[in-house]
């Protein structure tokens, strides 16, 4: 009888406890002036700022007439490909288009450039030249 009661007691409690346990869904909070998926992009871009740097400084190292200081801003980005490496959750390349600009955003050129999320450059190519 002891047994019956021991399991009856169990048993409502495990019962109680499976119905009171509520599902708890974690809410994104965007804290930012754009839509999530903005946001997302403009952080990940933001965050291969090194490596874009470096393409650009390579691109164009040898053209005389390049101005100084050309830099390049992450709105003004375009992801163009994201190729994943290793599975979901490992390494991925992304291929993105850089527009990059001196003085007050005067365009000089246009280039493609891949990263990946290690923050290594892959490889650059340039696209176009602004005369």
């Amino acid at each position: 009888m002891k047994t019956i009661k021991k399991f009856a007691v169990m048993l409502m409690v495990g019962m109680i406890l499976v119905i009171s346990n509520t599902t708890v869904n974690a809410k994104t909070i965007n804290e930012a002036d754009t839509e999530l998926c903005e946001t997302l992009k403009y952080a990940l871009i933001n965050t291969l700022g090194k490596p874009v740097d470096k393409a650009i400084a390579e691109i164009y190292k040898d053209d005389m007439d390049a101005p100084e200081g050309l830099t390049w801003d992450s709105y003004d980005i375009e992801i163009l490909k994201i190729k994943q490496l290793y599975g979901v959750g490992g390494g991925y390349e992304i291929t993105l288009k850089a527009h990059p600009y001196y003085d007050a955003h005067m365009s000089y050129g246009i280039d493609e450039i891949v990263v990946d999320t290690r923050g290594k450059l892959i490889s650059y190519k340039h696209l176009k030249t602004y005369s």
